[in-house]
């Protein structure tokens, strides 16, 4: 894909009236890159994709994509495609009428040509007379896809597109979307508000809150190291330990002064103040049980196969989670008094 397809987002602003519901944002997308927009509900996160379309015109800002502005351009003068959660197929037309419904200025043979490209691409080969009402969600989904990029747009957005799928489908299917953007090498633009399909699917991901561009990283960045409790909070499970920042190790790590001892951990990415209130962040399964940690009680333990969850508890009665292999730490049956520790590197230091 060639390297104009790269876009630009410029302090990108909308408001309506005094509420910020995108607020500033900057943000670049490199050619052929994978990106999601995380956030919960409200966030802004479908506003800010609207603008990248042309759907809304922003109260400030640009939108650049290679070396042009794109701002002031209307969504049918875009080399830019959107593909909605509610797929809007045609339900009186056949698949490959519904797929080849933008190629109208082709020729008839060239039009059938890319029509049963795309089917082949994703995978709806003898599909073409079908109509909607007779396929799967999952297969509805890809007719959309398909028909999103006959035109062959350099940039192809898609709002919660398998929202409208259940879980074991779209499991099956977020494989094939991923897939598909590999094949073709088109930059996709995916709005979610679920953090594991946002790992999946992502070779980055844009977190947002409350209109803004908290954190932007590859997965497992903003999985192990999340800028903040919300963050923290939205990609999973994490243990929260408050205490105090105390000096910083020669390693670069930093010793926190929690209620129950001493830990260290990653320092935060922001420099903090030595004394200054924190959290450790630790995710259930980078903490372990054995003879050294925080101590805790098991007040609960939960099997799952591959798996034991435990609920522990601190001598405050703060609740910790632990997830770890089933012979992981040894027999701890419930009520077992033992000791919480984690890795300096598998936990990360936070504002309070």
């Amino acid at each position: 894909m060639a390297a104009e397809t790269r876009l630009r987002l410029e302090a990108l602003t909308k408001r309506f009236g005094a509420h910020a519901a995108v607020d500033a944002v900057d943000l670049a997308l490199e050619p052929g890159e994978f990106f999601c927009l995380l956030g919960p509900s409200g966030c802004g996160k479908s506003t800010l994709l609207r603008m990248i379309a042309g759907f809304e015109a922003p109260t400030s800002g640009r939108v650049v994509l290679g070396e042009a502005d794109i701002t002031g351009l209307p969504p049918h003068r875009r080399p830019v495609n959107m593909m909605f959660q509610s797929y809007a197929l045609f339900p009186h037309m056949s698949v490959a009428a519904n797929v080849g419904y933008g190629l109208k200025g082709l020729g008839r043979g060239a039009a059938a040509a890319r029509v049963a490209e795309l089917l082949r691409l994703v995978r709806l080969d003898g599909f073409d007379a079908r109509r909607p009402d007779t396929l799967s969600g999952g297969q509805r989904q890809r007719v959309a896809l398909a028909r999103a990029l006959a035109r062959e747009p350099r940039l192809l957005l898609l709002d919660e597109p398998l929202g409208a799928l259940d879980r074991g489908l779209r499991e099956e299917t977020q494989g094939e979307l991923r897939a598909v953007q590999r094949r073709l090498g088109t930059s996709f633009v995916v709005v979610t508000h679920d953090p594991e399909e946002a790992m999946m699917l992502a070779d980055r991901i844009g977190v947002m809150d409350r209109g803004r561009l908290v954190q932007v990283g590859a997965p497992a960045d903003l999985y192990r190291r999340p800028a903040s409790r919300f963050v923290a909070g939205l990609l999973g499970d994490v243990n929260l330990i408050p205490g105090r920042l105390g000096p910083a190790e020669a390693d670069g790590t930093r010793v926190v002064a929690t209620a129950h001892g001493p830990v260290r951990a990653a320092g935060p990415a922001d420099p903090l103040a030595e004394g200054a209130e924190v959290v450790v962040a630790v995710r259930p399964e980078s903490l372990a049980l054995g003879a050294e940690g925080l101590p805790v009680t098991v007040a609960d333990a939960t099997f799952l196969g591959d798996r034991v969850r435990r609920l522990l508890r601190l001598p405050d009665g703060t609740p910790l989670r632990a997830s770890g292999p089933p012979g992981e730490g040894g027999a701890q049956p419930v009520g077992a008094e033992t000791r919480a520790g984690f890795a300096p590197d598998a936990a990360v230091i936070l504002p309070a």
